[in-house]
């Protein structure tokens, strides 16, 4: 459905358009001459604008369109008149129409008309967006994963994806927390390519690579001269990313000063571009992420409280790969496979002994490192066969023991120690490093009475790593019965 403004001093054929076009589920509104037309504009910001071309009283349809134009209002505009010549369309068209239809208007020719500016006006849109926004994208391999954790991440994306961009006044608002290269960005545009409104618009916004004194603009828009160089009306990207999903990557770093603009669009789903008095209505999913601890950045007054409690609603902690048992390996042959492509070294494959160096490795940079691993690899190596040393990792871990179900619950039995006295007897006994992890989180929160972020600083991560850990190892009502002690 969209929403159409028709501008017709004929009465007559001013209501025959309107209920045809009503007919095909379209919200129509109408006027005979262009103040209260204007007035309309401003109130309904319509997706299509039908105008006569000589109105009664002197009034101009190009007049009206000249003036969308200047003012940045993308409707698509169809002009209509019975003067039709090729002169006065080709005026039309060099003043911004979309379409030129001449009377007596056939009322099956307008639908198809109308349907064609509908879809040029998305047409358009999108390649905007793409004109000014540099589209970062990586390839579906690095959704692979067979781990418990990450089919515990993929199938909560489904979930939220599910979720209509709007629920009742306020936009869908999802956050993803997690380290540098987990895939963040990657899992946002997962999300929205499983929502129903794959076909729409994803917006990339990086709030830490926009400069502070442009990224009101570029994420608001502007009016014509809001500022010096403002020569024309602008959208910004909320509104580009209407009805699909905009991902605001690095929240933590938007600017505090901008917070409470982006809280009333969270809140109540509209906005006014940079200086405009007209609010605007935006029905979008609205994805943000940060590798910092938002928690603390509260604490210390860099990010609004009540911002940080409106987008903390829905969130996935993605986990980061070293906690991804088996999924590193696989994940690198896929992208050792794309690299063959890339390269035209169609026969690369891993030894036996870079399969068990990716396997151990740590990966502090996550999937972001390892795809840069393969890459340099898939290039440099001379052998078709890709070894350990091809892959030059700094300091290789060894892969830690796996143990039975009784050995892992024996050492996590087993009592707490300082840094100096903690030891291992692997003469009698296997230690997983999940048990000992979880033990260590444990002696943290109740070194700190239960305090997260205290314990988070202790343990040397940031609060959003720790509460992944929390959940993992089911520690809620250890946390719990610590504070009510």
């Amino acid at each position: 459905m969209a929403k159409i403004l028709v501008i017709e001093d004929e009465e007559n054929l001013r209501y025959s358009i309107k209920r045809t076009l009503t007919r095909e589920g379209h919200a129509v509104e109408d006027a005979e001459r262009l103040a209260p037309a204007w007035d309309l504009v401003v109130q309904h910001d319509p997706d299509v604008v039908i105008t006569d071309l000589n109105l009664a009283g002197g009034d101009q349809g190009l007049d009206l369109v000249r003036r969308l134009r200047s003012e940045g209002i993308g409707a698509a505009v169809i002009v209509i008149t019975a003067y039709g010549t090729v002169e006065t369309a080709v005026e039309a068209i060099k003043h911004g129409a979309d379409e030129f239809l001449q009377k007596p208007l056939s009322m099956e020719e307008l639908k198809v008309v109308v349907g064609r500016a509908i879809e040029n006006r998305k047409v358009r849109s999108r390649l905007s967006l793409y004109e000014r926004i540099e589209k970062t994208s990586r390839g579906r391999e690095t959704m692979l994963g067979r781990s418990a954790a990450w089919r515990r991440t993929v199938e909560l994306a489904q979930r939220l994806a599910e979720l209509p961009v709007k629920s009742g006044a306020e936009p869908t608002t999802i956050l993803l927390l997690g380290e540098t290269g987990v895939g963040k960005g990657m899992l946002a545009r997962f999300i929205h390519d499983s929502s129903k409104e794959r076909d729409e618009p994803f917006v990339h916004v990086n709030c830490s690579a926009l400069p502070a004194n442009l990224i009101e603009g570029e994420l608001f828009g502007h009016e014509k001269g809001a500022f010096t160089d403002a020569r024309e009306a602008r959208q910004g990207l909320f509104e580009l990313a209407d009805g699909g999903t905009i991902f605001l990557d690095e929240i933590a770093d938007m600017p505090i000063e901008l917070q409470s603009k982006l809280l009333i669009v969270v809140e109540q789903g509209t906005l006014r571009r940079l200086g405009g008095a007209k609010e605007r209505r935006v029905n979008v999913r609205i994805i943000a992420a940060t590798n910092h601890d938002l928690l603390e950045s509260v604490e210390k007054e860099a990010f609004r409280r009540d911002l940080y409690y409106r987008l903390n609603g829905l969130t996935i902690a993605i986990p980061p790969l070293r906690e991804r048992e088996g999924d590193a390996v696989l994940i690198a042959e896929s992208l050792l496979a794309a690299a063959g492509r890339k390269f035209h070294r169609a026969g690369l494959r891993f030894s036996a002994a870079a399969k068990g160096a990716i396997a151990a490795h740590a990966w502090p940079g996550n999937v972001r490192e390892l795809a840069n691993v393969i890459q340099r690899a898939a290039l440099l190596a001379e052998s078709e066969c890709i070894d350990a040393a091809d892959l030059a990792l700094a300091a290789p871990a060894s892969a830690p023991s796996r143990a039975t179900p009784q050995s892992a619950r024996d050492s996590r039995r087993a009592p707490a120690a300082g840094a100096d006295d903690l030891t291992f007897d692997f003469a009698h006994g296997t230690f997983t490093a999940e048990a000992v992890e979880e033990r260590l989180i444990r002696e943290a929160l109740r070194h700190e009475r239960g305090n997260v972020s205290r314990a988070a600083k202790l343990l040397g991560m940031n609060r959003s790593s720790l509460r992944y850990r929390i959940e993992r190892y089911k520690l809620d009502q250890f946390i719990q019965d610590l504070a009510a002690t």
